[in-house]
Parts: C-alpha cells; sequence; structure tokens
C-alpha cells in the first residue's frame, strides 16, 4: 500500500521549470482564469520568462494545485495570476503560497491587483488598498500593495 501524496511546495525560475510542469502550470492558469472565469485573454504575456520571475506552486502526485507568479517590477515585487484548483480549494494552499512570496520578496515593498471580492484575503499579509477599484477582462480589481519590511 502506498502512502497519499502530500502537496508539495516548489520556487523556480522560468529556467528551472521543466516543460511537463510548465505546461501544468499554464493549463491550470486557463482553466481556472480563461474557462471558469469567463476571461478570454493571452495568459501567457511574456513576463513568466522574465529573468526576475519567481514561479510559486504546490504539487501533489502529477497535479499542479495552486500557483502564483512574483515578477521583479521597478519599485516593487509584483504578485499575480494567484490560482487554485477547483478540487483544491479550502485547503489553505493560497495562504502558504502567499507566505512563501512574502518569504521570496523579503522586505522589499510589494503590489497586486486584487479581484474585489478577495481584498480580505490579501489584507490579512499586510496588504492595503492603493487606489480605486476597476474593471480587468470584465472583473472587478483593487490595486494593493504592501509596504516594504
Amino acid at each position: 500500500m502506498h502512502p497519499e501524496p502530500h502537496d508539495e511546495l516548489r520556487v523556480a525560475s522560468f529556467r528551472d521549470l521543466d516543460t511537463t510542469t510548465l505546461y501544468k502550470i499554464l493549463k491550470l492558469r486557463s482553466v481556472v482564469f480563461v474557462v471558469e472565469q469567463e476571461c478570454p485573454y493571452l495568459d501567457p504575456d511574456g513576463r513568466d520568462i522574465e529573468p526576475g520571475t519567481r514561479h510559486i506552486w504546490f504539487e501533489k502526485g502529477d497535479e499542479v494545485r495552486a500557483y502564483l507568479r512574483v515578477l521583479a517590477d521597478p519599485g516593487a515585487e509584483r504578485i499575480g495570476r494567484v490560482v487554485t484548483a477547483t478540487d483544491a480549494r479550502g485547503a489553505g494552499l493560497a495562504a502558504r503560497l502567499m507566505e512563501k512570496a512574502l518569504e521570496v520578496i523579503g522586505n522589499r515593498p510589494a503590489v497586486l491587483d486584487a479581484q474585489a471580492h478577495l481584498t480580505g484575503f490579501y489584507a490579512r499579509f499586510g496588504f492595503e488598498t492603493a487606489g480605486p477599484e476597476f474593471l480587468e477582462d470584465g472583473i472587478p480589481h483593487v490595486p494593493m500593495k504592501r509596504a516594504a519590511g
């Protein structure tokens, strides 16, 4: 009898991602953002491959269950593409990803564009509203920031 696989946290730059993992990450992002949320947009935006980008995800067995990326924007680190597979929601994976992202970011300032209904989630990690609500792909978003340190 084999033990049940558990969620394993991974961090990598683009050049350290193998093609199978990259495929699974892009598939998860498409399933949730494009299909589930009905937002036709070009997810591979060129930023995944930037040298300063860090990819952070949970995998269990051969499945990517939750993911986010940290981009090295001028003046602040940008957290984005925060996503959890439908069958993995409610297990606290997004919170654990945020904790790891903030560990990776260290004492540098951070920004993100939160879907409006998730501002309370990001506030738990020290993010504050940084501007007016706006529509992105038909979904209300709120810019948020977290000060350095």
